[in-house]
């Protein structure tokens, strides 16, 4: 039986799609992954995932969550969504709370800075995963690589530096449309783009099926004059 305390429900099958098109992303980075669903307001949830660059990925759904804030396994709700043929409610287990390592950003507080291409992202990822396959190991690519600032952005007096992990951690997620079965910057529309934005403590690029979040330390990567 399905405790009121541990359900999901999402009566819309698109949305359904959605959350798990997400998840199985989340998985194929890491079989083990754990999701933060968080309530927003009264007809939306928020899934949240850790991506393996230190950087968090989002998907927003309309949904009910019988509580504010719980963590559990990405597979089980991937088996729920799977097993779905109606808007009943999905069964989430056993809280894994404790496996949540950080903070979340909050709903509120970013600054729009600007819109970006999003080809110019792929262009990015793409020339990254080159970098990471000649200099990399079997621990994974470089931190160096990761930690680089591939773009600054600016906009009025504010100037986001965008490293290179929150680059990867966009495209691992297939958060941007494309044509054809893999994206390449030519099967993505010149119109497509990625909105960034930022707070004094958070880096967060905006795609049209999601959000890559990120954490500043000290505020050294946001600075406004």
């Amino acid at each position: 039986m399905i405790g009121e305390q541990r359900a999901l429900r999402v009566p819309d099958p698109g949305e359904r799609e959605n959350l798990a098109t997400f998840l199985t992303r989340a998985v194929r980075l890491d079989p083990a992954a754990v999701v933060r669903l968080r309530r927003r307001g009264d007809r939306q949830v928020s899934a949240w995932v850790a991506t393996g660059f230190e950087a968090l990925a989002v998907r927003t759904i309309t949904a009910e969550l019988d509580v504010d804030d719980v963590t559990v396994g990405a597979d089980q709700v991937l088996g729920g969504l799977s097993g779905l043929v109606s808007a009943g409610p999905i069964d989430l287990g056993y809280s894994m709370d404790s496996a949540w390592r950080g903070a979340v950003p909050p709903f509120d507080g970013f600054d729009h800075v600007d819109d970006v291409p999003a080809r110019t992202l792929l262009e990015l990822a793409e020339q990254g995963a080159r970098l990471a396959r000649e200099h990399g190991s079997e621990h994974g690519p470089p931190q160096s690589l990761l930690e680089q600032t591939v773009l600054t952005v600016s906009g009025g007096a504010t100037e986001v530096a965008v490293p290179m992990r929150v680059v990867f951690a966009l495209t691992a997620m297939d958060f941007i449309p494309h044509s054809g079965e893999k994206a390449d910057p030519q099967s993505i529309s010149a119109t497509e783009l990625v909105r960034v934005r930022g707070s004094k403590t958070w880096l967060r690029l905006d795609a049209r099926y999601g959000s890559v979040a990120r954490r500043i330390g000290g505020g050294i990567a946001l600075m406004t004059s």
